[in-house]
């Protein structure tokens, strides 16, 4: 998998999942920014994925 096609995934969870999300809006107002962006990279799973592809973006940097 090359470059773009990770970039285009990544944007494509993004905009299906992560826009307009509930759990994020709702934790933001409740606790606060960062508490609502480390729910998502934590807990949520396309979080996880979304961090999946990024650890994968790292290791093509280093090859």
């Amino acid at each position: 998998m090359n470059r773009k096609e990770i970039y285009d995934r990544v944007e494509d969870l993004m905009n299906t999942y992560c826009n307009e999300c509930f759990l994020y809006k709702y934790h933001r107002a409740e606790k606060g920014r960062n508490y609502a962006h480390r729910f998502c990279i934590t807990k949520c799973t396309v979080g996880a994925q979304i961090k999946g592809y990024g650890k994968k973006l790292l290791k093509q940097n280093k090859e």
